[in-house]
């Protein structure tokens, strides 16, 4: 079965589309009008192995905070039904990832229960085009529409570039483990028989 999704979701702020297939070769096609927002979700997807085509038309004569928000909500819409009913998936995902002087941990647990448990200072306001601050939005609104824990802690690091790239592909690969499948789960890994 394929998992894949399409989301697409319109406001007076944002008109977003978004394609996933969580079983891809790793291929982005981003476009959000904010470049290095862009190059996150084309890492994002590169390192994760997952196809991503994000379309994203923003208020960015406003600032970035819409474009950057919306997309993490389509984003995490668009993880949970690609998930479909969780049978035989690891659940669970986390990774620790260098990047020259950065070093950012990401676990990740597909229950169902949004929460999210981030720890970054950024030494820089900006890095390009983006607001560094609109980095924490984007990983709360994917946690809450995927309805995922996801715990972000920044380990050491002094360039911003490096700590956020660090972060979005240690989300990454955590993702990848999580949704990955276990001949072994034959249903839901839960006591619970349910997520």
């Amino acid at each position: 079965m394929a998992r894949t999704a399409t989301i697409e979701r319109k406001t007076k702020e944002t008109d977003i589309s978004v394609i996933l297939d969580l079983d891809g070769a790793g291929i982005p096609e981003i476009s959000t009008g904010i470049g290095f927002f862009d190059h996150m979700l084309e890492g994002f997807s590169k390192h994760g192995f997952f196809d991503l085509k994000c379309t994203v038309t923003g208020d960015l004569g406003v600032d970035g905070h819409h474009t950057v928000e919306d997309t993490g909500i389509v984003l995490g819409q668009a993880i949970a039904r690609a998930v479909g009913n969780k049978r035989g998936i690891r659940r669970y995902g986390s990774f620790i990832l260098p990047m020259d002087d950065a070093l950012a941990l990401c676990a990740v647990d597909l229950c169902g229960r949004p929460y999210l448990n981030y720890d970054c200072t950024f030494p820089v306001e900006r890095v390009g085009e983006l607001d560094t601050q609109l980095i924490r939005e984007f990983f709360y609104a994917v946690s809450y529409s995927a309805g995922m824990n996801l715990h972000i802690k920044m380990l050491d690091g002094i360039n911003a570039h490096h700590m956020a790239e660090a972060m979005f592909k240690a989300f990454a690969k955590a993702l990848d483990q999580a949704v990955g499948t276990d001949p072994r789960i034959q249903d839901v890994l839960s006591t619970k028989g349910s997520l």
